[in-house]
């Protein structure tokens, strides 16, 4: 690489790993931030701002993550389901018994910039309960780093 030459990651260019991370006993925040640096392509060398040089991300054991402090029962979730008068709230508490892995996906989705590519880096994490999940081949070409 030549060192007088600014250097932008293109899609021929990028080439995504796969990383597998367990979330058994760790911190909601702290996980969300590493996922969305990994996602977005921040701990490459190579990052680009306005390009997707990220990699993929699956999370496993999804139920078992921390809420530090007394989020579990005071943080709450709204949503609009569309009709008038329609916003909608569910506690962090209901929310891990009945989608543990939305609570995941939330909490990356607001840590991505706003923007329209945003939503391309977001379609790279696989969240899933439990230690099972489907993409067992593609990572199988990619060893630890």
């Amino acid at each position: 690489m030549d060192m007088n030459k600014a250097y932008f990651v293109s899609k021929q260019t990028a080439t995504p790993k796969w990383h597998v991370i367990d979330a058994n006993g760790k911190i909601l925040g702290r996980l969300a931030t590493q996922i969305a640096d990994i996602l977005r392509g921040k701990d490459k060398v190579t990052y680009t701002p306005h390009a997707d040089g990220g990699d993929y991300v699956v999370v496993i054991n999804c139920e078992k993550i921390v809420l530090t402090g007394n989020k579990l029962e005071g943080k709450i979730y709204p949503f609009f389901s569309g009709w008038r008068s329609g916003l909608k709230e569910i506690a962090a508490k209901d929310m891990m018994v009945k989608k543990p892995e939305k609570i995941i996906e939330l909490a990356v989705k607001r840590m991505l910039p706003k923007n329209k590519l945003s939503d391309k880096v977001f379609t790279k994490l696989k969240v899933y309960t439990g230690d099972k999940h489907p993409h067992a081949a593609q990572i199988a070409g990619f060893k630890p780093e």
